[in-house]
């Protein structure tokens, strides 16, 4: 019998739809006498289809057998290969499974028999790259990339039409709640039966009242992970091809862009917040109405219950389907995360997302009360308690303490405050773990006040009391067209004046509140779900959406005045100039930092791995400390006779062998290394500087000349004016000399220095970092710099070290890089650890070459070395002295580098573990013989690593290093979180083994 060619399905009107049973060796027979390939079948799962890869024996390109199920008629095939056709047609960028053609046009397709009756059976184009399936961390690119895809779908279905979309599948978000209440009898469970049914009947019911305003068009219906084909050899995994059209139907069409979102919500460390640059992306080309909008995340709620139950019951009838009983622990995964949330807020922080908020979810606020909440309180009565980033009461780490908020309340109520109170919706700090994999709920969804006096509570309208008992009041009160519910908690010794059920006055009494007590106020919508009184940022425009500021009803001003910080990012962009980036494509705004950590003003505590600019820590009180009592007396330049110059330079000179012992102070690194060069020319009277490659020393004119680093500028090499010569980077692991082959570097060296002298070009000066910092670092061969110093100065040169990056005690076993290759420079430029941020840089010669830079007029720097540079130079000298941090650069950077080799030998995408002490590289490689650098890969992973709570960015001319040198003060637990995170990291971005 063959299929009804005009038959389309019904899902009720069928008991199940097993896979058709077909061994491959039968779809081996098949292609061979029905449709003209001789090739091997590999199986490949499906829920519902028969699916072979076929592979000829001479190499030619490999096709796909695609079976479909004995339930599904001729017309209906027809309609999925006319629709694939149409998407390859429309979008010729994306790759698309289309059924392959014989040469008269015809689709390569016939009708067999099965054991559950006969099945068209079609060759169908196969696409190279393989899906997206799979545990696999889903990066902000990969999921965007999903919703640029399904967007261009989307458009180019809008208008096709077919007898074969007419179907009734089980996959229809417009069929869920029947689906779900069929099925739900398999879940065995009768808690997860009873929260799938649960969630589906909410979901439903709002999906319902939308469902006349929601376009309807054919979709795809199944733009899952298992049907996106990443582009071969896309890093991070891009989306450019489609497969399995097999659900192809008319449905609403925002259900395309819900069941791809759904799909992404099992992929390991995805969270709901996850998926917005999915819905953004989609948005952005095939633009969602408000209504749809409120619709996408109670369709991906009916999707997950959908797939929870058809997952079982396809189990339970298709016992021998591996592929459907191997997905069912994703599946409950899926429906976990789709409803972890309660759906108003998944359903606000959408429209959120896409700008269709109704009001910003920061800027809601009551309005003014008939009767303020406590009779009596004035506005001029209570105390702010700010507990941001901005509050000067946090300083010196005090966000870390955990009494830090009775601490200040209490102080203030000393002070006389008759009552303190915090602020709506600014995230605390004093919520903020130092150290967290996940964000902490740190944005308040209400105002917690403490008393100084006795109180009365009172109703600030006339509503209806929906809860009283000890500890706890909520009444609602409002217009019928905007009800709100005030919730009021204050200590359970308290006993309400009014009871459940019972109508309230405006200044009606509700409780009695003695000095000392503290009350939380918090006011919502009235048909909301509870709201918690500290939320998560990410999802706090969700949360907040539900609520409102309730100062108002204290007598307090709403705070509207907030600044987003996507709305700075482009004031950013607006007029500081794009070339000076940042970090991070949407960076968290850091306004904070204590020690070796970063808090954002989302309240985000982030462990700093990567900033060598403070060594002693960030915050540290004695430079402030310092700073502040310099700028109370004085603040010039140079040229004024003071005292701390004196000192600092002393101090410094003091810390260099012998001859070096007369200082320049300048700002920073650049001007470092420029002076350097300068003097050297200077002393000797030649021009001709020879610079290692893949180096940078600085942005000026002269540093940036002998800057070779093609990071810094891709046409470094290039680029260089005729006095700068480069000589190979003597990097051991992966320049043109390797292990121990690496000290034929030095004697290339010198003879390219014996060559430019014999040329009539000797050298003024040779430049380079002492331990090469920008290539990850990575030692210099043993007898490297002794080799060719002696050169340099054969010819009559000098010796420049750049220690902007390495020096000052970051390398543990040395102070110096230069101590490493046991020699002394001529010139030693510094810069970065000496200010503990603040700028500073110095640069440190013999007195005879300091005295030849008279030749070439007077130095001066108006603010190198003035009062508060010099106060700054000689506290961290101090605090480097008297905290042992050198020290603690030998002991932790010894135990995260052995943490590191540990990881290594796990983790074949790491290919070396370069450095000493607090500076330290983690290269990255595509295959340990060949290389290959990891690039993208190293990008993609310092992306995940901040979603896990640590900074860490990529440095060398690859961009495939991870460049590790955070503060000296960083300990052991900290350098442990940063372990564990990057084994996280690496394990979720699929790099296992």
């Amino acid at each position: 019998m063959l299929p009804d060619e005009y038959r389309t399905i019904d899902f009720f009107t069928e008991d199940a739809l097993p896979v058709p049973r077909v061994a491959p060796a039968e779809a081996e027979l098949i292609a061979a006498e029905h449709l003209g390939v001789t090739a091997r079948a590999q199986p490949l799962g499906s829920q519902q289809d028969a699916n072979f890869l076929l592979r000829a024996d001479d190499g030619t390109d490999a096709t796909i057998l695609k079976i479909a199920n004995p339930a599904f008629g001729t017309v209906e095939i027809e309609a999925q290969d006319a629709a694939a056709d149409l998407i390859a047609s429309a979008r010729p960028e994306l790759r698309v499974a289309t059924v392959l053609r014989r040469p008269d046009g015809s689709p390569w397709r016939t009708t067999v028999d099965t054991e559950t009756g006969p099945a068209v059976a079609r060759l169908l184009r196969y696409l190279p790259g393989g899906t997206l399936s799979g545990s696999r961390h889903l990066s902000p690119g990969t999921v965007a990339g999903m919703g640029t895809l399904v967007g261009k779908v989307s458009t180019a279905l809008r208008d096709f039409r077919h007898p074969g979309l007419d179907r009734v599948l089980q996959w229809d978000p417009q069929y869920a709640d029947r689906v779900v209440a069929k099925l739900a009898g398999h879940i065995d469970e009768p808690d997860r039966r009873t929260a799938v049914q649960a969630a589906t009947a909410e979901a439903w019911a709002h999906v319902h009242k939308l469902a006349a305003t929601l376009p309807v068009q054919a979709v795809h219906l199944d733009l899952t992970d298992d049907n996106l084909i990443r582009r071969p050899d896309s890093r991070p995994p891009m989306p450019d091809g489609i497969i399995d059209f097999g659900d192809v139907t008319s449905s609403w069409a925002v259900g395309e862009l819900a069941v791809s979102l759904s799909s992404m919500l099992h992929h390991d460390g995805v969270e709901p917040h996850h998926v917005l640059p999915a819905v953004l992306a989609f948005h952005a080309v095939r633009p969602l109405s408000p209504e749809e909008a409120d619709a996408v995340w109670p369709i991906v709620v009916l999707r997950a219950a959908v797939l929870v139950v058809s997952g079982r019951h396809q189990a339970a009838v298709d016992e021998d389907n591996g592929y459907a009983t191997a997905n069912l622990d994703h599946e409950w995964r899926i429906f976990e995360q789709a409803t972890c949330l309660p759906l108003p807020v998944m359903i606000r922080l959408i429209r959120d997302a896409v700008a269709m908020a109704e009001v910003s979810a920061w800027t809601a606020q009551a309005d003014a009360p008939v009767r303020p909440v406590l009779r009596d309180l004035l506005a001029d009565d209570i105390t702010l308690l700010d507990l941001s980033t901005d509050a000067d009461s946090l300083d010196q780490g005090a966000w870390m303490d955990a009494d830090t908020e009775a601490r200040l309340v209490t102080s203030a109520l000393a002070d006389g405050g008759a009552a303190v109170a915090t602020r709506y919706a600014h995230a605390r700090l004093t919520g903020t773990p130092a150290l967290s994999a996940v964000s902490a709920p740190t944005v308040p969804t209400g105002v917690d006040l403490w008393l100084g006096r006795d109180a009365v509570v009172q109703a600030p309208a006339a509503g209806k009391v929906l809860a009283a008992a000890p500890g706890h009041v909520e009444l609602t009160y409002g217009t019928q067209r905007q009800m709100q519910t005030l919730s009021l908690s204050f200590p359970r010794t308290v006993q309400p004046l009014v009871t459940a059920g019972a109508m309230v006055r405006a200044g009606e009494d509700i409780a009695h509140l003695g000095s000392g007590a503290s009350v939380h106020v918090a006011l919502r919508d009235a048909d909301g779900p509870a709201v918690p009184r500290l939320v998560r940022p990410e999802y706090a425009a969700g949360w907040l959406a539900l609520t409102a500021d309730p100062a108002p009803l204290l007598g307090l001003p709403a705070d509207s005045d907030r600044t987003h910080d996507s709305e700075l990012l482009d004031r950013r962009d607006a007029v500081f100039a794009t070339v000076q980036g940042h970090y991070y494509a949407n960076p968290p705004r850091i306004e904070r930092g204590w020690r070796h950590h970063l808090l954002s003003t989302d309240g985000r505590s982030y462990l700093d791995i990567v900033n060598n600019v403070t060594p002693l820590g960030h915050a540290h009180p004695r430079v402030e400390q310092a700073v502040s009592r310099q700028l109370r007396r004085l603040n010039t330049n140079s040229r004024f006779h003071y005292a701390s110059v004196v000192e600092f330079t002393e101090r410094l000179a003091a810390l260099l062998p012998d001859p070096l012992d007369t200082v320049f102070l300048v700002n920073s690194g650049s001007e470092a290394v420029d002076l350097g060069l300068r003097l050297a020319i200077g002393a000797s009277g030649r021009h001709d500087v020879v610079a290692l490659r893949e180096a940078y020393h600085g942005w000026t004119y002269a540093s940036d000349a002998v800057s070779t680093s093609l990071q810094d500028n891709p046409n470094a090499l290039a680029t260089r004016p005729s006095w700068v010569h480069t000589v190979d980077s003597p990097n051991s692991y992966r320049g043109r000399h390797r292990g121990p082959d690496a000290v034929r570097y030095a004697p290339e060296a010198v003879a390219v220095i014996d060559e430019l002298a014999s040329a009539g070009h000797p050298l003024g000066a040779f430049i380079g970092e002492t331990f090469y910092g920008n290539a990850g670092g990575v030692a210099l061969p043993d007898g490297y710099l002794a080799q060719v110093y002696a050169a340099v100065r054969r010819h009559g040169g000098l010796a420049v070290a750049d220690e902007v990056q390495v020096g000052y005690g970051r390398l543990g076993h040395w102070f110096w890089g230069f101590e490493q290759q046991r020699v002394v420079p001529d010139i030693v430029c510094v810069a970065k650890a000496m200010g503990n941020g603040h700028p500073l840089g110095a640069v440190i010669t013999s007195k005879a070459v300091a005295d030849r830079y008279r030749d070439q007029g007077y130095f001066f720097s108006s603010t190198g070395g003035s009062p508060v540079s010099s106060v700054v130079g000689l506290t961290v000298l101090d605090t480097l002295r008297d905290e042992d941090l050198q020290g603690n650069a030998a002991r932790v950077g010894g135990h995260l580098k052995s943490r590191l080799e540990a990881l290594a030998d796990r983790y074949g995408i790491i290919g070396a573990v370069h450095g000493s002490g607090l500076y330290v590289g983690l290269e990255l490689v595509r295959d340990r013989v060949s290389l290959e650098p990891a690039t993208e890969e190293t990008a993609e992973l310092c992306d995940r690593m901040l979603d896990l709570g640590v900074i860490v960015q990529p440095t060398g001319d690859h961009l495939n290093i991870l460049k590790i040198k955070p503060p000296l003060c960083i300990d052991t637990t900290a350098a442990d979180f940063f372990a564990d995170m990057l084994d996280l990291a690496l394990t979720q971005l699929g790099h296992s083994g």
